[in-house]
């Protein structure tokens, strides 16, 4: 059964938390290799920042928003992107939202509730090697001026 439809939702400042008003789908980039029916769980080793453990899971209801996870995520395998179900309530991603999206365009969110893989998103295109390595420099310029991610 998938979760969403806009029930359950309300407003927190200026953060949605719950189960709606975004009904996706959505989705989540990384290396990891998943199937179908897994959970994608908080507690390990974030892919990004200081790589501590992360509090959170993240998703997107865009593809683009999918494809810099999967291109940025930490590890050597090729990104990857599935499309995933939030088991529980989601809120909008604090790292793009508001100061530097306001009105959440990327529509970005994260949870603390498991993700259930629904199934791998096999046609997708990765930004062009000058897009993410500019992508990559501004991060690191982040990581040298202290900017860490929220988590």
């Amino acid at each position: 059964m998938a979760v969403g439809g806009g029930k359950g939702w309300w407003q927190t400042g200026r953060v949605s938390v719950g189960l709606g008003p975004d009904t996706g789908p959505f989705f989540h980039g990384t290396k990891v290799v998943l199937s179908p029916g897994d959970l994608i769980t908080p507690g390990f080793a974030s892919n990004f920042g200081a790589h501590a453990t992360a509090a959170y899971v993240y998703l997107t209801a865009t593809l683009d928003a999918a494809t810099w996870g999967a291109e940025l995520a930490a590890g050597d395998g090729p990104g990857r992107i599935y499309e995933v179900e939030p088991t529980g309530p989601f809120e909008d991603d604090p790292n793009l939202t508001d100061q530097r999206f306001p009105g959440n365009p990327t529509r970005s969110y994260r949870t603390q509730a498991p993700l259930r893989v629904v199934r791998a998103v096999p046609d997708w295109t990765p930004h062009s090697p000058a897009v993410l390595q500019a992508m990559l420099d501004r991060l690191a310029a982040l990581r040298e001026a202290g900017v860490e991610a929220i988590n």
